[in-house]
């Protein structure tokens, strides 16, 4: 992405190119093609991109059979007057755009889906379901009489182990640009939409204010558009890591034990982030390219 505006691309040029290359290295098995299977084994895309000066919108979401989910996302904004193309849909209008049609499935992937149904298909993400959805694979319908209870769940992470590419691109001029692209969360029900091509949720941008993108448990994250409330923050004059603690905070409050974790930057080039502290997350590890910097140069912030 900075090799890019070092070469006089623009800003969406940058994030589509920085996210674009996250899903060909399959980044961390939870970006692009070959991880995170869905409940029926297949891996599927969500993507976004966001022009911080005309507050345009591309995005995708179970994108299936195409592997460049942000580079489908660009052209949402180039081709159409939409915002967001879901499913067989949005493969349809990538295949109409030029990308070609491929397997998104791999060794790896099918590895992960043979493992979890040996598990009983645990862990999933069903609830208030017979059979019993936390001992046993579906398929599974409803109570006829439903006793709901709270399940408060954590998994164990490690500090390297986000699930989506974030990026906020700062332009000379100060203008701003966002996106993300993800497979999703793993063993997800097929259909499931996170955060990640949400506009104001896994990414926004504002060329008067800034930009932030959002990295974690995307159905939790997405209830309070985490990556819109930082971007407002600091449009009030905020610093962009009060802003990103501000949010992880209004967070906290109705799910203590959530894993999440955002960055903030704002058109002076200032920058931050904050994470939720959980078991086997206590640090979040970002990347920052900047003209103070020599290269790009690794960041780390504690958990709060």
């Amino acid at each position: 992405a900075w090799r890019v505006l070092e070469s006089g691309g623009s800003e969406l040029d940058a994030v589509e190119r920085g996210c674009g290359q996250c899903e060909i290295d399959q980044c961390d098995g939870s970006v692009g093609y070959g991880g995170s299977p869905d409940e029926s084994g297949e891996t599927t895309l969500d993507a976004m991109i966001m022009d911080g000066n005309t507050m345009e919108v591309g995005a995708v979401a179970d994108l299936r059979r195409v592997k460049n989910a942000i580079g489908v996302a660009r052209k949402v904004i180039e081709h159409t007057k939409h915002t967001l193309l879901v499913g067989e849909s949005a493969s349809l209008f990538a295949v109409r755009m030029g990308f070609p049609y491929e397997d998104l499935t791999t060794q790896k992937s099918l590895s992960l889906y043979s493992v979890w149904l040996n598990q009983s298909c645990q862990p999933n993400y069903w609830k208030n379901v017979v059979p019993d959805s936390s001992k046993s694979c579906g398929p599974y319908k409803r109570h006829e009489e439903v006793t709901y209870k709270e399940e408060e769940t954590s998994s164990q992470r490690s500090v390297h182990n986000h699930d989506t590419i974030g990026m906020v691109v700062i332009g000379v001029s100060g203008t701003v640009a966002s996106g993300t692209s993800t497979n999703g969360a793993i063993h997800k029900l097929p259909g499931r939409v996170g955060d990640s091509p949400i506009a104001g949720a896994g990414s926004y941008a504002d060329s008067t204010a800034g930009g932030a993108a959002a990295t974690g448990d995307g159905d939790i994250m997405m209830r309070f558009l985490p990556s819109y409330q930082a971007v407002e923050y600091m449009r009030m004059g905020t610093d962009p890591t009060v802003a990103c603690q501000k949010v992880i905070s209004r967070i906290q409050k109705y799910t203590p034990k959530f894993f999440g974790a955002i960055i903030c930057a704002n058109t002076t080039g200032s920058y931050g982030a904050a994470c939720n502290k959980i078991p086997g997350f206590t640090q979040f590890h970002f990347m920052v390219s900047s003209p103070l910097l020599r290269r790009p140069t690794e960041q780390v912030v504690d958990c709060i």
